[in-house]
């Protein structure tokens, strides 16, 4: 986009189209889309006669990825409540969520970084 104009007092003046566009990829970035996907979606919105396709395969894409995020979010849940549990509430050194947290082979699930 090009830089806005600007009034005496340096406020940035955008024109309605820039603002749409604005609005566009915030709207975007909120339900998580990649910033090269946000490019490839406003490239396609000014086709507008030709087929969603394309468009329709980013998006499901991006939710195939969401929702291999929620499957190790769930996971992540499960071992983190099953750790807290198994608490016994008395001293550190006794601790069930340090000994978990200190030997990865104790963890009833596989679990890594979320991505």
């Amino acid at each position: 986009m090009p830089a806005p104009t600007r009034t005496e007092g340096k406020q940035r003046r955008y024109l309605e189209t820039e603002i749409s566009r604005l609005n566009f990829i915030r709207h975007a970035r909120e339900l998580g889309f990649e910033i090269q996907a946000i490019r490839e979606l406003l490239a396609l919105s000014t086709e507008p006669d030709r087929s969603c396709a394309e468009v329709d395969g980013i998006a499901r894409r991006h939710m195939a990825e969401v929702e291999r995020r929620i499957g190790q979010l769930v996971a992540l849940r499960g071992e983190l409540r099953r750790m807290v549990e198994a608490c016994g509430h008395g001293r550190v050194g006794e601790c069930r969520v340090i000994e978990t947290l200190a030997d990865h082979r104790q963890c009833a699930h596989e679990h890594g970084r979320i991505s």
